[in-house]
């Protein structure tokens, strides 16, 4: 690993890498770790456990300490994995669903349009079918139904026969459709993670780490997360009372492909558990036995193992526009068929689906972004970006939000507006400025029909006029954090690589410290004083690119969804310049033959 250059020492008073003080993107560099305490760690590291010096770094950079080095590169689902009953009410979940089990009762499952309902209702669903227990899965169209039960489909479950309602990633406050199950003789069990209310929803057991009294610690799950602690304490009592009725245990062990999936793609933390689930659920995953997601690997032409970011950029988008803009029930359907050729079916019709999302994403992104740069000329100082439009698709409105945040640095929430004034809208937020609670908040002082979240994403439904009012209120409530977040805001380095130390071993090396995503970020690596040869549009307006260091040794990168930005006019207006680089490395694979590839995430004029 010589190839990778040292950093220097750290000067007196905090200075920025590379003495990069405002990127083409606006954002001082700064190396993660620049403390002295923090290299300190890595040396520790490196010395006590032999590990190389990058390696060390990477893992100190996100909160790894020398002694938990071993078990963080290793992680064990069995030594993570804690006491289900930890969470509340998970007793008198597992007793009511004993007794569906035994009784071979009618279940149904209400999941939510997304990666982790989809995920979360098959994970269910196939366990609870193994056991000779009959399922029916309900999955609520976006536009006529809305996000979460509603007393329609409730009703019409119930008519059907079935005796135990389990909602999944949804339900946390479903006040009156589950009153009007309970009304029905209806059983309620809620599995689900997103923040909760002080008054909870009348069921027969509640489970979600993030309700008010839940002292698990257990937070960081997504709702499949959830679902298989549920299925792990299931197994257990039945263990305990005479064992599975009439069939073998499941292995649980099979089911983690759609925990991994699930976890990536709600953007949880990979910290702890998580990490296990995802870790674990790629090498199940890597063995194609579900036949839905082998088909959707094929469908998105990926030949090669899947990792964790192949999960959250190719197969989450590709589950969710059957939730955006056509069929809602396709992802759980095509997680659950065992029929190959169904699955090759659902998988093309879900990448057919993507592909006319992308095109009508592209558009309504367009429009955003030229109304926040008028809007922020004006304001730069605005803390929270909302847009609205009657012209969108409701199924994109997350997106939108998401192109938003990642452009301009601020939480953010596009609207599709109703003929009659009303708007459902999503939002996406910056680490530090909790949009999920400052949206509870807003429901509760009754400027929102319904809504809720998590930290990081929220949805919301607005009463006819209700846009400004909403706004104001997210304004008031977040402006001190995202205040304090932008303040902070820095590309943090993990490290120094020319074009010619960037091979495909050194990605490996990088790759031993993953899975990387929400609180586990991929190292970035810079790429000092290396010339643009050349530069280029390809694909959905993603700009390719060649980097030659000094000594003549190139590398290609590629700058996704960059080509309108700052960073992809840049990229396009500097060929034959010199910059300094910044991005993440993978591995490109064609032909058999591997070679490195850097992701740009930013450059700047070198000094």
């Amino acid at each position: 690993m010589s190839a990778v250059l040292p950093f220097a020492s750290p000067p007196d008073a905090p200075r920025p890498f590379l003495d990069v003080a405002s990127s083409v993107l606006g954002r001082p560099w700064r190396e993660r770790c620049g403390d002295p305490g923090l290299q300190a760690l890595a040396v520790t590291m490196t010395q006590a456990y032999g590990l190389p010096d990058l390696l060390s770094r990477v893992l100190v950079g996100r909160g790894v300490r020398p002694a938990e080095a071993e078990a963080y590169l290793s992680p064990r689902l069995r030594e993570l994995m804690p006491d289900p009953s930890a969470l509340v009410d998970m007793e008198a979940a597992v007793d009511r669903l004993v007794h569906a089990v035994r009784r071979r009762e009618q279940v149904a499952i209400f999941g939510d349009y997304d990666v982790d309902g989809a995920a979360s209702a098959a994970l269910l669903a196939e366990y609870l079918r193994a056991l000779g227990v009959p399922v029916r899965i309900h999955i609520p169209d976006r536009i006529t139904e809305g996000y979460g039960p509603n007393v329609g489909a409730v009703t019409a479950l119930r008519e059907e026969g079935a005796g135990l309602l389990v909602c999944v990633d949804c339900g946390t406050a479903g006040h009156e459709p589950l009153a009007a199950a309970a009304a029905l003789g209806l059983d309620v069990i809620v599995l689900d993670h997103h923040g909760a209310p002080e008054a909870l929803p009348p069921t027969r057991a509640l489970v979600n780490p993030n309700r008010l009294d839940d002292l698990s610690g257990l937070g960081h799950l997504c709702a499949a997360g959830v679902v298989f602690m549920t299925l792990v304490a299931l197994a257990r009592r039945l263990r305990e009372e005479g064992g599975f009725p009439g069939s073998a245990e499941p292995r649980l062990t099979d089911f983690l492909d759609l925990v991994a999936l699930a976890t990536v793609a709600d953007v949880v933390p990979l910290v702890g558990l998580n990490r296990a689930f995802v870790v674990q659920g790629l090498a199940v995953m890597r063995g194609r036995g579900r036949p839905g997601l082998a088909a959707l690997l094929d469908a998105a032409s990926l030949s090669e193992p899947p990792e964790a970011w192949h999960l959250g950029f190719l197969v989450g988008p590709r589950i969710n526009a059957g939730g955006r803009i056509g069929d809602a029930g396709l992802g759980a359907r095509l997680l659950t068929t065992a029929d190959p050729m169904e699955a090759r079916r659902i998988a093309e019709e879900l990448d057919r689906l993507n592909r006319e999302r992308q095109a009508i994403e592209a558009q309504a992104v367009a429009e955003a972004e030229a109304e926040m740069d008028a809007l922020l000329a004006r304001d730069p100082e605005r803390s929270v970006l909302m847009t609205a439009s009657d012209e969108w698709h409701p199924g994109i409105v997350g997106l939108i939000a998401a192109r938003l945040k990642e452009r301009f640095g601020r939480p953010a929430f596009a609207f599709a507006l109703k003929p009659d004034g009303s708007a459902v809208g999503s939002g996406r937020s910056v680490v530090g400025a909790d949009l999920g609670s400052a949206v509870r908040a807003a429901v509760e002082a009754g400027l929102a029909v319904k809504g809720g979240g998590h930290a990081m994403a929220a949805g919301v439904t607005l009463g006819p006029g209700g846009l400004a009012a909403f706004e104001a209120s997210l304004a008031r409530d977040l402006s001190e954090s995202v205040g304090r977040a932008r303040a902070a805001e820095a590309l943090l380095i993990d490290g120094t690589v020319s074009a010619g130390g960037a091979t495909a071993e050194l990605v490996r090396l990088i790759q031993r410290a993953g899975p990387f995503g929400q609180g586990a970020p991929e190292p970035v690596m810079a790429l000092p004083r290396h010339r643009i040869a050349d530069a280029g549009i390809v694909g959905n307006g993603h700009v390719r690119t060649r980097l030659v260091s000094g000594d003549g040794q190139s590398i290609g990168g590629i700058a996704f969804r960059a080509a309108q930005g700052p960073l992809g006019v840049a990229l396009l207006g500097g060929i034959g310049r010199t910059f300094h680089i910044a991005g993440t490395l993978s591995c490109d694979r064609w032909r058999g033959a591997e070679r490195a590839q850097i992701r740009v995430c930013d450059l700047a004029p070198c000094g």
